[in-house]
């Protein structure tokens, strides 16, 4: 009997240790796999904050590189031109002074890429945009994509035929043309035949200051314009527009360019005739085209004032995102230069 009770005490006593032991086992083991998940679920955790993080820097640099700190957009139609040179310097002189960063950017005469410079700036969240036309009628959808995206637009030296516009900021071309016609026939004693190389069709620049020379020309009936035709506001065209209507008019006493490149090209073209035997004005006064007034291959230039233009367009562009109400136009003023004054505008 006691035999037999040492036997089930053993075997009971041997069951409940190896029930306790597996117990304790499986508890173990749970626990250590609880803690391992645990741990690989930690790590996933801190992976992913840093990846996210990573992320982040990339994504704040990659705003950087697209500007997006930029405050303004300005778009030029080409920076191939001393006086939208002047523009530039002006309007980034400006910012720089205000703190601000500006976006400026050269269309190189082509429309369809103002269109893509507009989005960009959209894209950087500008305060408000600038943009000088190619074309008066083809810079309408580029101003449509900054008013689809509430930001506001400013024109300089060329207006904008559609769309909406806060303010033009330009030079009184009328006044200038006027200007320029009175200088060139009262430097002929008021008689003569003349030509006149005008500016890039479309544009608001070309179309006024050919209306204020017609305007003026008029008051001399002694002064006869016997040629005329677009030389696009460049130089290279304005020597073959010069030559060519040459061929035609060997007797042209006089000639009006709308701006300083086409009549550096007439001058070009003329030769010696040039300021002396065949009077030449042009229009900007800028540094190439007042150097040839001193020197007296051009007879006179009507002066603009690009960088106070730039200048003012940020100081509007600035207006118009705050929302303050702005005249239609801002018309800057224009000065003659000769060469008993030429000296006065060296930049």
């Amino acid at each position: 009997m006691k035999a037999r009770g040492n036997v089930r005490g053993n075997v009971r006593g041997n069951a409940w240790r190896s029930a306790r032991g597996k117990v304790w086992g499986n508890a173990r083991r749970n626990a250590r796999g609880n803690v391992l998940r645990s741990a690989r679920r930690t790590a996933r955790i801190k992976v992913s904050l840093v990846a996210g993080l990573a992320a982040t820097v990339a994504l704040g640099l990659a705003g950087c590189d697209r500007g997006g700190n930029t405050d303004l957009g300005l778009a030029l139609s080409t920076m191939n031109n001393p006086f939208f040179v002047g523009i530039k310097e002006g309007a980034q002189a400006e910012a720089d002074a205000r703190g601000l960063h500006i976006n400026i950017t050269d269309a190189q005469n082509d429309p369809t890429q103002q269109i893509n410079q507009m989005e960009t700036f959209t894209s950087q969240n500008v305060k408000a945009a600038i943009i000088n036309p190619v074309d008066s009628d083809a810079a309408v959808p580029a101003v449509g994509v900054a008013n689809r995206a509430k930001v506001p637009v400013i024109s300089i030296d060329r207006g904008v035929n559609g769309g909406k516009v806060g303010s033009t900021i330009a030079s009184d071309n009328v006044a200038g043309g006027r200007l320029a016609a009175k200088t060139l026939a009262e430097s002929l004693g008021g008689k003569g035949k003349v030509a006149f190389l005008e500016g890039q069709p479309g544009t608001s620049a070309a179309r006024e200051r050919g209306k204020g020379f017609e305007e003026g020309i008029k008051k001399y009936p002694g002064i006869q314009v016997v040629a005329r035709q677009p030389a696009d506001f460049d130089r290279t065209k304005g020597m073959d527009v010069m030559s060519n209507m040459l061929q035609a008019h060997r007797d042209i006493a006089g000639v009006f360019a709308a701006n300083d490149e086409m009549a550096l090209g007439a001058s070009k073209a003329l030769g010696a005739r040039s300021g002396k035997d065949v009077k030449v004005v042009g229009f900007d006064g800028t540094p190439d085209g007042v150097k040839a007034v001193r020197n007296k291959t051009l007879t006179a230039t009507v002066a603009q004032q690009p960088k106070l233009l730039g200048k003012q367009a940020v100081d509007w562009a600035l207006k118009a995102a705050r929302g303050e109400k702005l005249p239609q136009s801002v018309k800057v003023p224009v000065v003659l230069v000769t060469a008993e004054n030429a000296a006065k505008f060296d930049d």
